[in-house]
């Protein structure tokens, strides 16, 4: 927050105009976690100037208009307390001062500094259009327009501030403060750890089945499944220290995620360690709603490598109907087996989703989404070859200040392009169903840690198959903490 009276006030000796103090800085402009709230339309601006140049125009050849403007020299001194009062005192002579630059800073200075920020802005525009070169109007607007939300503009305005020669001594590095304090919103790194426990009924995957059909000579013959290879139930526990670095430009926003995460259980052949990293741009690709993001994903069993998957995928928006927005999506993922290499694959998605808002008092929203794939064999010896498939997936969330509660549901089909293998069901292509359901629960828990939130998730999978080695089920309950610093 810059306090820049005294500055301002010399300020207009130098430029032969008038202003005051600059107002204070928004604390809510900070957040950009949400990230898009600063991405104003210029065009705005430039509407209200075309508006306001108007009504100049028209005033201009109006008597009252040409009446003279009573000094206004007692503002300049206006102190803390004293913008209310100056305000008014103003607004009584407004019809003499139509054509005054300075009476237009004035106003619009104890407009800012009493809380009436779109009249503010009206205002000190009509300075600046009276008098382009009007410095201490150019603070204040400046100011005015970081409380509004548009933040690039204001730096925008700050740096034709920079570029002044005329300055007076100590305004100049005040004046970079405030741009690097400004710049400063457009970077933000968060953290976040994360410390769970639960209970899954299925900690190594296993198929649902205690018994493998293998045909031979066209006749079944059933096999007992090695206890190894069989569900094991017991208790674990989730770890994850994540980073998000994100940056805001005119018109679009960058995001660089980076997290790890492990799990550990009484069965330590399941224990897995996850390594993953994405980026990802909004906007300003193809359309100024689009969402590219490349991402890199690592799995670990024991210290081996299990499996690492590269994607790159983009999502634009196509319409909007009422409460309800509709994207397009694609996305190309190449997978990687680092212990069966001819399971390598190249997996293409492509869809559409809807998102619906349901207008409360809190937020909520649905979501429905559907698409096709393709999982192209790297390896031409791969069982059932290529595969086809489909999707579809439908989502629930309320939002409020303390709590988020979601549900969100994903249903995949697919189907191997040959036969499997000559000894499971007789060389059948293989067919896959998986249904899965992730409810979560948070709420915040700032009154002990700032940051600090409770989480509780609970999430069930099954799956299908024509080939009983397929078949798995596994339910999963886990309550922690999560910690965003």
């Amino acid at each position: 927050m810059l306090h820049l009276t005294t500055i301002i006030l010399t300020f207009r000796t130098k430029l032969t105009t008038s202003h005051s103090q600059a107002a204070k800085s928004a604390s809510s402009c900070a957040d950009i976690g949400g990230g898009t709230s600063f991405l104003r339309d210029k065009s705005l601006i430039q509407m209200h100037q075309f508006k306001l140049a108007t009504i100049l125009l028209l005033v201009g050849i109006s008597p009252v208009a040409h009446g003279l403007c009573p000094p206004l020299g007692s503002f300049h001194s206006a102190d803390e307390g004293a913008w209310e009062s100056a305000r008014q005192s103003l607004a009584e002579i407004f019809d003499q001062c139509l054509l005054s630059s300075e009476y237009f800073s004035l106003l619009g200075a104890a407009q800012l500094n009493t809380g009436q920020l779109a009249d503010a802005l009206e205002s000190l525009e009509r300075s600046l259009l009276l008098n382009p070169d009007n410095g201490a109007a150019l603070i204040d607007y400046s100011e005015a327009l970081l409380q509004d939300g548009q933040l690039f503009a204001a730096i925008e305005v700050n740096q034709l501030l920079l570029e002044r020669p005329d300055a007076p001594p100590g305004l100049e590095q005040r004046l970079k403060n405030r741009q690097r304090e400004w710049q400063a919103l457009t970077r933000q790194t968060d953290w976040q750890l994360d410390l769970l426990g639960g209970y899954d009924s299925n900690l190594n995957g296993a198929p649902d089945t205690e018994t493998v059909a293998l045909t031979l000579s066209g006749e079944p013959i059933f096999l007992a499944l090695n206890e190894n290879y069989q569900a094991i139930k017991g208790p674990f526990i989730n770890a994850r220290i994540a980073a998000t670095h994100s940056r805001l430009g005119p018109e679009y926003q960058d995001t660089l995620f980076g997290q790890i995460r492990g799990r550990l259980s009484d069965d330590s052949s399941s224990d897995v360690t996850q390594f993953a990293a994405r980026y990802t741009r909004r906007g300003s690709l193809l359309s100024a709603s689009g969402q590219a993001s490349a991402g890199l994903n690592h799995l670990a069993f024991l210290g081996n490598s299990l499996f690492t998957g590269a994607d790159a995928s983009y999502r634009g928006k196509l319409a909007t109907i009422g409460r309800c927005s509709t994207n397009l999506n694609a996305a190309l993922q190449q997978q990687l087996w680092h212990q069966q290499r001819k399971l390598d694959g190249l997996e293409m998605q492509a869809g559409a989703q809807a998102a619906c808002s349901l207008g409360s008092a809190t937020s909520q929203e649905l979501t429905f989404g559907a698409g096709l794939l393709h999982n192209l064999a790297l390896k031409e010896n791969r069982l059932g070859g290529d595969r086809d498939g489909w999707q579809i997936s439908a989502g629930w969330r309320l939002a409020s200040s303390q709590r988020y509660i979601s549900a969100q549901f994903n249903f995949t089909s697919s189907l191997d392009g040959r036969g499997f293998s000559p000894l499971l069901e007789n060389n059948a292509r293989r067919r896959v169903a998986r249904g899965s359901i992730l409810v979560q629960y948070r709420e915040t828990l700032n009154y002990l840690v700032q940051g600090l939130e409770l989480v509780a998730n609970i999430y069930h999978q099954d799956q299908k198959s024509n080939i009983s080695l397929f078949d798995t089920n596994d339910s999963s309950v886990e309550i922690g903490l999560s910690w965003r610093f």
